[in-house]
Parts: structure tokens; sequence; C-alpha cells
């Protein structure tokens, strides 16, 4: 795996971050590669590592087949292992950092240079019209920071209109107070916060069955059915 940009190693930006900022916003999406048992290892039982591994290829694809679609200055897969066929043009790709959750997550920030907004693969259900507030002409007017909270205490999306890596390190992750930590981290530091809705991550089979309900004409749902014909749960 490629190292992830260290801090000052820049995304391609147009001029400085009043210059990112007045030309768009950088949506960030992070990912890990869908290799059976390294992703989604919570849906294992009932599903077998290769099935598991088939729902987050879904998940990624429709969560960047929706970004294409988002009226972003650039998109950046932050990726934990290589590309394959499931992504399509539109995208750089650049590599994780070593550490922890919140140390990957910063070090996504600190390569930015105007604002950014920083998506993860676990949310299929997500929409152009969801993050439309956002990422529209006036996303960031009288606010600093965007937030998304996720149905288990954790957050699946966080803009920040000026990123500053210090802003996430540190933050307790994957608990079920993620996101109470990380939105009062923002509030601490004086930030104006904006919420977006709250959407349920795919972790469990619940979850999944819940996430397809809400998106049932995506890969995702799609793959969860063709499963679920397959197999006895």
């Amino acid at each position: 795996m490629s190292a992830a940009p260290r801090e000052g190693a820049d995304f391609p930006a147009d001029g400085g971050s009043r210059a990112a900022h007045r030309d768009g916003t950088t949506l960030l999406i992070i990912a890990k590669e869908p290799v059976p048992g390294r992703v989604k290892t919570r849906l294992t039982p009932p599903y077998t590592p290769a099935e598991a591994a088939s729902l987050a290829e879904a998940s990624l694809a429709d969560t960047l087949h929706a970004a294409l679609a988002m009226p972003a200055h650039r998109r950046v897969l932050v990726l934990d292992g290589r590309p394959g066929p499931w992504l399509p043009p539109g995208f750089e790709v650049v590599g994780q950092c070593d550490g922890g959750l919140d140390e990957r997550l910063a070090a996504a920030f600190a390569a930015c240079r105007g604002a950014a907004l920083l998506i993860g693969m676990d949310t299929p259900q997500v929409t152009p019209a969801l993050l439309a507030p956002a990422l529209g002409p006036d996303g960031w007017h009288d606010c600093d920071a965007w937030f998304g909270p996720a149905a288990d205490g954790g957050f699946w999306a966080l803009g920040l209109a000026e990123p500053d890596p210090g802003l996430l390190r540190g933050v307790p992750m994957s608990t079920s107070t993620t996101g109470a930590a990380q939105r009062r981290r923002l509030t601490e530091a004086g930030l104006r916060v904006r919420d977006l809705p709250m959407l349920r991550d795919v972790d469990t089979a619940e979850d999944a069955r819940r996430v397809a309900a809400d998106a049932p004409g995506g890969r995702f749902a799609r793959t969860l059915a063709q499963l679920s014909r397959t197999t006895v749960r």
C-alpha cells in the first residue's frame, strides 16, 4: 500500500485556501479495498467473508457513483489497498497513512487546501441531495463545519471550511460516543457547525437490511437480495 500524503503534501489545488474555497469543495471518500476477511467482518456470520466483501464492494460502488453526481471541485478516494474494477473514472486516488482512524482522517484533511467534505464507504444510501446543502454554492455561508451523525453514535460525514487535522486527532473512534466527541471538538474550537441528516452505517446484517430498504435501487440492495436468494440466513 502506498503511503498517504504527508501534511504539506497537498492534493493539487488552484492556489491557496481562499481560491480553493471559492472554486468549490474537495470531496474525500475514505475507504478500504473490499478484500474478503478485511472488510465488513461484523457481517460474518451470517455471511461468509467473500459475501461480506461483495456487499462492501457494492456499498463502495454506490458511494462512488453518487459522488460523481455531486458538484465537488475534485473527488479524492483515500484508499487502504489498491483500486479495482469498482472504481469509476473521475477520482484521484491516494493511500491512507498508518495509525488509528483519527490519524488517517486527519491526514486526509491535512492534504487539502480549502474546504473539504469527507464521507465513508458504509452509507450506500447517500445521495447528491443529502449532501447538496454542504456542496452547494452557499454551503460555507455562515458555516465552518458540516457534521453528519450516524445512527450508531458515530458520524458518516465531516466537512471543514478550513481543514485542520488537529480537530480529529485524539478523538476516540469506533465507539457509541464518537460522533458526540467529534462534534464537541468542533464546537469547542469555536466553529459554527451545521448538521446533515442522520444515516445508518452498514455494520451488521440488520443494518444491511435496513439500508437496502432505504435505497432499493442501488447496487448494495441488489447484491443483498441476490445473496438472500441463494443462501438461507
